[in-house]
């Protein structure tokens, strides 16, 4: 561990009705005694019914994307002053299925990120190599230069943190050797705007591998997916990054 905050995210992607905000209620029972930092990023429909669910716990409510614009004619598109109306403190931007499925740059990424920070929105901003840059031995290459491109002027620990999520590895079940993840996780500290910015490991994590990925040097938490959708699951995940 670094010296930099421990934060467990949870992402529930394009999963979740009210009904599974007992998922989250029984998270913030779970965690009450923990000391690291705990969020939950759900759909925009259960962001507001979430804060509200979870208000006084160790949970904190995010939202998975933002528009870089504060307001105007974006059918569907949501801004980041709306998320913290909603009771966001985070926002999940530049997810590698956000670069694939909607053609999202680096660029758009570092325009999202600071209009994430000028709503007082704290962005994880996410990083990660394909298999094909993997196997053609790109992958630092690849992250550092998203991470350079990704990141506003002023990006600091106070309203940043960095997941690297390997696109290979996400949804999966397949995930890097300690020693790919320790290696990533090493020339992003080296690289960052801010040494104290937290590093998150994203891609497959799970409460049976948690822990021994949290050993790493570097690794400050994790974004989760899949593993975030129960309290159970993640509950486990957060015991393990609090322990580490």
């Amino acid at each position: 561990m670094s010296d930099a905050c421990k934060l467990a995210a949870g992402n529930w992607k394009m999963n979740g009705l009210r009904a599974d905000l007992i998922e989250a209620r029984a998270l913030a029972e779970s965690c009450a005694a923990m000391s690291c930092g705990v969020l939950l990023c759900p759909p925009a429909t259960l962001i507001s019914a979430m804060a509200e669910a979870v208000a006084g716990s160790k949970v904190m409510v995010g939202g998975q994307d933002c528009h870089a614009n504060v307001s105007g004619a974006h059918t569907g598109d949501i801004s980041a002053q709306m998320l913290a109306d909603s009771g966001a403190r985070y926002v999940i931007l530049g997810h590698s299925e956000r670069r694939a499925d909607h053609a999202e740059q680096s660029a758009d990424v570092a325009a999202k990120a600071q209009a994430a920070h000028s709503a007082g929105l704290v962005a994880i901003v996410c990083l990660g190599e394909t298999e094909a840059e993997r196997d053609a031995g790109q992958t630092l290459d690849v992250v550092l230069r998203q991470l350079r491109e990704s990141l506003p002027e002023g990006a600091a620990a106070a309203n940043t943190v960095i997941a690297y999520e390997p696109i290979w590895a996400i949804g999966t079940g397949r995930t890097p050797t300690l020693e790919q993840i320790a290696e990533v996780h090493d020339a992003l500290r080296v690289n960052l705007p801010e040494s104290a910015i937290s590093l998150l490991y994203g891609g497959s994590v799970k409460p049976g591998n948690a822990a021994e990925i949290f050993a790493i040097a570097n690794v400050d938490g994790a974004l989760v997916g899949g593993a975030s959708l129960k309290a159970a699951d993640f509950g486990a995940i957060v015991a393990a990054l609090d322990a580490a």
